[in-house]
This record gives structure tokens, C-alpha cells and sequence, in this order.
């Protein structure tokens, strides 16, 4: 196994408990990848990548037995806080009702436009996760399904449109006639993606974000206790009791079909059957290839905020998702900026406030916030330097004071992960997060396959089916088909 990312650690994890020797070279001195804890200031435990988790498949969960390994996770109530320029707020609690009562008192007849959505989104979640009653999972194809697979599915000429055509905006329009609304949802449909909410197909990329099961609860997104690497923690042991040995500080030079791999020092790891945890770049690289990927580019950046008190935020924003510089016209000129090599004028980030569900990730009587931000470019005009990237952090410090006056007086440490250190740090080319994107072309069998055209090679990673984000079922998936391959 090449690299121990939690894709790659759930691979290992069912290979050895199939009987299968497994070996897993991570390069960096910790496993998790993106889904990892590092410890930027004594005392705080944040990652430098992934912050929340909504996706993770719970099939993985209960077949590697997570939770008796330490994984334990709180859902936000409310999902979303979006405070808007004039005043008013968007939030969504997990009560749908509750939703709706909030949302008519500052956009009288808005409500029925939301169960609307809420019905839509619940029929697309049924198609492709399935019903509980035969209807299965399309998560959990070795062999993923192809679009016209997933159109047959979805049925409804509406849900079509909206997974595969739809921008964000014009789904929104769909179901709202206030522009306010689809401001506060807008940044929703540019996760991890370069383009504005206007451009085709960032309405399923929403809808992508929406399809977890955590707690129960549709689309809901929460915190893992102790930071989102306990679930890497949780993956490692769950890989070592069947048998797996887990190295780090054993980066992978090369890969040999049929013999094995070459570590860095020039040491020959002999194996008939590699996989590989790598983005499909480094994959292509490690193979000997040009490692040709031509939308591996990330315009998302991630700002850590060490505090010595909660963010001034209302009470229910704390145990929130909170967005800020939510508009449709911020991010068309956010994107268009960093088409060109620029921040722009505004930043739109997703704020977690880690301290506000779980305190054992801050010293006692401090803080932690977390920004996922975006759109920072890769190759900024200039190039990155630290004055650069604290103009990133200036940037989101004044887009919270708009709706949290005298936060700048209570940071006392920031730490501004861009791009170009994602690619360094955690090894994903570009720092694209996602390992090349959700947009639908990229999407199901467009996505990489698990096996290789090399005999013995398989992938495991986000570039795989059913996309990026902590889900893990990837490498299940692809375990799957390495064990189909051998029998």
C-alpha cells in the first residue's frame, strides 16, 4: 500500500482481514494524509486539511468497528449560520420546521420553496444511496456506475437536471425567489472547485455534500472528539489488529507491476499487488508516467485561529458551520480573480468554531476556529510568500468582524495553509483537495478506476469513486476488487 491516507488505511484494514500480507509506506512521519492531527501551537490539536466529517460511509464504520476504536462525533445544530451583509441570517437547524419557522420571519413565503428542496434532495439521497429495501448503495460499486446508470436512477426529470446540469444558482432559483436566500447557500455548490456558483453542474456539488448518513440524519455534517485524524487513528489500529504493518517515514520512489515497489533509500519492497493512496498524478509519476492531470488545481485554503476566548459569535452560531462572505456576486468575482492570479476583494470561508462542540482540542480556557476558505489560487500572481498569506488571514479576520466585532482582538496565533502547501505538506498535486474535483464530468465511472491498466496496480484514493471528502469507502471498494481480481 502505498501512502496512509484513510483511503489507503480502510484498504489495508480489509486486504488484512481477508488473509492478505500488507504493508503500508507512508512518507510523512504520521498517517491520515488530509485526515490527519497536528499539534501547530502547544496544547491545540487541529489538521492542517480536512475539519469535519458528513460523509464517512457507515459501513466502514460498523465493519472496522470504529467506534470501539475511539471515533465518536458531534452533529452541528445548527448545519448552517450564513450572517448576510444586511442583517439577516440564514440558518438551517436539523429540524426542517425549525428551518422554516426561522426562514419566514425576515422571507414570508420562502418556506414552501424549502420543503421543496428538502423533498428533491431526499429522492436523489434515496436513488443513489439506496432504501434500506433492496435499492442498493451506489457508494458501494467496485465497478462504478456509469452517468447513465445514475440518470436511470434518479427518474425525475428535475433531479437529473440537478445532478448533472444544474449551476447552483439556477437550482436555487428553483425553489426561491429571494436572492438572499440563494447568497447564503451560494458557497455551497464551489466546495473545493475553482468555478462560481453560476457555472454548470455546482448544484450537485452541493447535492454531493448532502449524501452522508452520519448520526442518522440526511446530509448532516458534525466533529470528531479529539479532531478529524482519530479516524485515521481509528483506521491504523483497525489495519494493525488484522494483521497490517503501518510505516511511516518510507516515501515509495517507484512502482514495479508484478514486483513490488522502491523506496526513496533504494529499498525493494516485493509484492504481486500494489495500491496506491497517492492523487492519480503521483500514481501516474510513481508508474513512470508524465503524471498528466490538467484540472489538479486547488482555489481552496485553510486558516487555524488560536483564541483567547469564543469567537463573538451568537451562542448558536458556535455549534454551527458558519459562512461568511456568502454572495453570488462575491464569489463570480472571487472566482474570476483567481482565474487570473488574485485574491479577491472578499474571501468566502466556512468557519468551524472546533472549541464550541469539543474542548479537548484547545488548552483549558482558549479557543479554536477553523476556516475552510476560498478562492485562494495556486499560482498567485507574484508567487506565495508568508506577507501574502497574511493577507489571506487579514482577508477572512475582516470578513468574521463584519459579523463578530472585536474577534481581531482575540486571535493569538494563525496559521494560513495555501494551496502550494497542501501540494507540500499532505502530497495532493495542485493542492487540489478532492484529488482533481466533483463537478459531474469528473464524477462515478469518469472518475479514475480502481484497477490500473498495469497488472497488479490498483488505486484507492479520492480520485476514485465516489469522489473526495473523509468517506473511506473508496478503499473498501477498492479492496473489493483487488480481493475479486484474486479469487
Amino acid at each position: 500500500m502505498v501512502g496512509a491516507g484513510h483511503n489507503g488505511l480502510t484498504c489495508a484494514a480489509y486486504l488484512a482481514r481477508a488473509g492478505l500480507d500488507v504493508v503500508v509506506l507512508e512518507r510523512r512521519d504520521r498517517v491520515g494524509g488530509a485526515c490527519t492531527i497536528e499539534e501547530p501551537w502547544p496544547g491545540y490539536r487541529v489538521s492542517p486539511c480536512a475539519y469535519v466529517v458528513g460523509l464517512l460511509h457507515g459501513k466502514v464504520a460498523e465493519e472496522l468497528d470504529l467506534a470501539k476504536r475511539g471515533l465518536r462525533t458531534t452533529l452541528f445544530d445548527p448545519q448552517l449560520y450564513a450572517p448576510l451583509d444586511d442583517g439577516n441570517v440564514f440558518v438551517e437547524w436539523l429540524d426542517l420546521e425549525r428551518t422554516a419557522t426561522v426562514l419566514e420571519v425576515w422571507s414570508p413565503g420562502a418556506s414552501p420553496g424549502l420543503a421543496a428542496m428538502s423533498s428533491l434532495e431526499s429522492h436523489i439521497h434515496r436513488a443513489l444511496r439506496g432504501d434500506g429495501e433492496g435499492w442498493d448503495d451506489l457508494w458501494l460499486r467496485i465497478e462504478p456506475p456509469t452517468p447513465d446508470e445514475v440518470a436511470d436512477r434518479l427518474g425525475r426529470p428535475e433531479a437529473v437536471a440537478a445532478v448533472f446540469e444544474d449551476s447552483l444558482v439556477d437550482y436555487l432559483g428553483r425553489f426561491f425567489d429571494d436572492g438572499r436566500i440563494i447568497d447564503a447557500l451560494s458557497g455551497q455548490g464551489v466546495i473545493g472547485e475553482s468555478v462560481s456558483p453560476r457555472h454548470p453542474g455546482t448544484a450537485w456539488v452541493r447535492i454531493h455534500h448532502s449524501l452522508g448518513n452520519l448520526g442518522g440524519q440526511r446530509g448532516a455534517w458534525g466533529l470528531v472528539h479529539g479532531g478529524i485524524g482519530v479516524i485515521a487513528v481509528a483506521l491504523t489500529a483497525a489495519a494493525e489488529d488484522a494483521g497490517a504493518s503501518v510505516i511511516v517515514e518510507a516515501p515509495v520512489a517507484g512502482i514495479h507491476p508484478g514486483r513490488g515497489v522502491v523506496l526513496e533509500d533504494g529499498t525493494v519492497v516485493e509484492a504481486p499487488v500494489v495500491v496506491s493512496n497517492a492523487d492519480p498524478v503521483r500514481t501516474e509519476a510513481l508508474l513512470g508516467g508524465g503524471g498528466d492531470f490538467s484540472y489538479a488545481e486547488g482555489a481552496s485554503a485553510k486558516v487555524n485561529f488560536a483564541l483567547s476566548a469564543p469567537p463573538p459569535f451568537p451562542e448558536e452560531a458556535t455549534k454551527a458551520m458558519i459562512n461568511v462572505g456568502a454572495s453570488v456576486e462575491l464569489l463570480d468575482k472571487g472566482a474570476a480573480a483567481a482565474a487570473s492570479g488574485r485574491l479577491g476583494e472578499r474571501l468566502w470561508a466556512e468557519i468551524y468554531s472546533q472549541t464550541g462542540l469539543d474542548t479537548t482540542v484547545a488548552p483549558k480556557g482558549k479557543h479554536l476556529l477553523s476556516c475552510f476558505v476560498q478562492y485562494v489560487p495556486y499560482h498567485l500572481e507574484g508567487g506565495w510568500n508568508e506577507r501574502r498569506r497574511d493577507e489571506v488571514a487579514r482577508k477572512v479576520t475582516e470578513e468574521i468582524e463584519r459579523h463578530a466585532p472585536g474577534f481581531a482582538n482575540l486571535v493569538e496565533q494563525t496559521e494560513v495553509t495555501v494551496p502550494p502547501d497542501i501540494e507540500e505538506k499532505i502530497g495532493l498535486t495542485g493542492g487540489q483537495i478532492f484529488q482533481g474535483g466533483c463537478l459531474p464530468p469528473r464524477m462515478w465511472s469518469n472518475r479514475c478506476s480502481y484497477k490500473t491498466q498495469f497488472d497488479g496496480v490498483y488505486r484507492c484514493g479520492a480520485g476514485t469513486h465516489p469522489g473526495g471528502s473523509v468517506i473511506a469507502v473508496n478503499g473498501r471498494n477498492a479492496a473489493m476488487r483487488v480481493l475479486k481480481d484474486r479469487s
